[in-house]
């Protein structure tokens, strides 16, 4: 209607389709009292129910927290309850090599009685009956030197202790005691039966050696300190070689990848990916399944020929002469270049981190040693039933030579050449600190790898904890006069935080040559200098914490 008012309008348009609602609630009554009571008793009802709502999901959380907090409690005492059992378990099995120890040196071996003399006979007298040369070889050493048997029955002492010397030895020669491999103790499951050898073999030297005054073998089978430079193992000089041969075949991929696209397209994306999954190495037990996936997923790839390069020879890259091996995986005589480069770059990442993470934190070497021996004993990458692992050890020789026996002086360039020493962009030598951390990180690196324990595993450890062993005597058998700080960093490095291993593979054998290299050897260098005082720091050290008293 016309007359209609303007509200009533409004009212019907906008009224609701069940007659309540917006009609209702613009009514004329909206503002009477009992309407806003009604309003305001809703809202308290609506903020009642949100605030027990909140208080509730409040309860919830803080229950949850308190649970959470109980359970990380829990996990912290078992884990401490765990490594005070450890500790409990190392003194004890150290407190008993301890004792099986002072037992061997309280034991002596009586003397043999002299021997009669024997009866004459037509067989002696023509110089055919062994025995009578037997007893002049025993009696050789007290003869006088004006009778003429000595020069020609008397038998090599270090020949007889390792029961290699023969029954009539014309011409008794001392050989060099460095190079007789069977001084180094072998791996044996049970460590406490080499003590009684070890201990036996040297007073028996010592009473036939007398007439030569020999240097001979000290009871932890490390040889003496002599005054000659000692000769560098057989072998090492090959690493060098290796070493230019790898920088070859980096060059010779460089050139491979110039004529073939498919080659050039993954040749980078490789490295980078190798490289990445290095540096995403943790410490956790079982947390690097990931990363040694991909690893060998590049190193399948390279060795299946989806990506083309040209096949090589790997006698190239290691240091002995191999020959076909039944059974092998690789038999043949030459592997792909891009497989040997990608071990190449492996090898490379390795000894970075292990420069890069591992000189102020040895602890982090453990799981990049772990990576490093599980790729190289794998039976896929062998070559002819035998590891490639001297690509890495080439570059171990490269950077620190004192794990191979090299020693100079630190003040002469020649010197800290010999030694590893770096030099700067510039062409300076690097500061002293940035040098001892360098070596830091590879001594631990060293012994992450050498002394890996693959008594459960499938495969055979590629670099054994023999080699450990040898870098250990070749740094303590330096002169004293030619002792210099870089052999004592590195020798707390591949010691330090690897005592445990040490022992549980050598035994009591081990405890006599930490002796030999924390003790001895500290004590007898001329010069008192931070490293030298680093390896006695060591010493108490192990007194402290492990119970040895070295």
């Amino acid at each position: 209607m016309v007359d209609s008012s303007p509200a009533a309008r409004r009212s019907q348009q906008l009224s609701s389709p069940n007659g309540s609602g917006l009609s209702s609630f613009l009514t004329e009554n909206r503002n009477t009292e009992l309407n806003h009571q009604n309003a305001l008793a809703a809202a308290q009802a609506e903020h009642e129910r949100v605030r027990e709502a909140a208080i509730r999901t409040f309860q919830e959380h803080m229950m949850q927290e308190e649970q959470k907090r109980q359970r990380e409690r829990h996990e912290s005492i078992l884990l401490q309850q765990r490594r005070e059992l450890e500790r409990i378990r190392t003194e004890e099995y150290i407190r008993a090599e301890e004792e099986r120890l002072r037992a061997l040196k309280a034991k002596t071996v009586p003397n043999l009685p002299p021997a009669p003399e024997p009866q004459a006979s037509p067989a002696e007298v023509n110089g055919s009956d062994p025995s009578r040369h037997a007893a002049q070889q025993v009696a050789a050493p007290k003869a006088t030197p004006s009778t003429p048997e000595p020069s020609t029955a008397v038998k090599n002492p270090f020949a007889q202790a390792n029961g290699t010397g023969t029954a009539q030895s014309p011409q008794p020669t001392l050989p060099n005691p460095f190079k007789k491999t069977e001084s180094i103790p072998q791996l044996t499951i049970q460590p406490t039966t080499q003590p009684t050898t070890q201990k036996a073999s040297p007073t028996t030297l010592s009473a036939q050696a007398k007439p030569f005054t020999p240097t001979g073998l000290q009871q932890n089978g490390v040889s003496a300190p002599g005054s000659t430079k000692p000769p560098v193992a057989a072998g090492t000089d090959r690493y060098v070689e290796i070493h230019k041969n790898l920088k070859k075949l980096r060059a010779s991929l460089l050139q491979q990848a110039k004529l073939s696209p498919p080659l050039k397209k993954r040749l980078g994306d490789m490295r980078r990916e190798m490289r990445k999954n290095m540096g995403q190495l943790t410490g956790e037990k079982g947390g690097n399944k990931k990363q040694i996936a991909a690893i060998q997923v590049l190193l399948d790839e390279s060795l299946s020929g989806s990506v083309p390069s040209e096949l090589i020879d790997p006698s190239n890259f290691v240091t002995d002469q191999r020959e076909p091996v039944d059974g092998a995986l690789h038999n043949e005589p030459k592997l792909p270049s891009l497989f040997l480069y990608l071990l190449n770059q492996f090898s490379k990442t390795v000894i970075n981190q292990f420069i890069d993470e591992c000189g102020a934190q040895p602890r982090t070497a453990n799981p990049i040693g772990v990576v490093a021996a599980m790729v190289f004993s794998h039976d896929r990458y062998l070559w002819r039933g035998k590891t490639l692992i001297d690509i890495l050890m080439a570059k171990f020789r490269v950077v620190c030579p004192v794990l191979f026996g090299y020693h100079g002086s630190e003040k002469t360039d020649a010197g800290r050449q010999q030694l590893g020493w770096k030099r700067g962009e510039s062409g300076a030598w690097i500061p002293e600190q940035q040098h001892s951390d360098r070596m830091k990180g590879l001594g631990a690196g060293y012994a992450a790898i050498a002394l890996r324990n693959f008594s459960l595993s499938k495969y055979n450890s590629p670099w054994p904890p023999t080699h450990y062993w040898k870098a250990i005597a070749d740094i303590v058998n330096t002169p004293a006069a030619e002792m210099s700080d870089t052999q004592c960093i590195v020798l707390r490095a591949i010691i330090e935080d690897s005592e445990i291993k040490f022992i549980q593979f050598y035994g009591n054998a081990a405890i006599a040559a930490l002796r030999k290299a924390l003790v001895e050897f500290p004590n007898n260098a001329q010069a008192k200098s931070p490293g030298v005082f680093g390896l006695q720091v060591l010493a108490q050290m192990m007194k402290q914490n492990l119970g040895v008293d070295l």
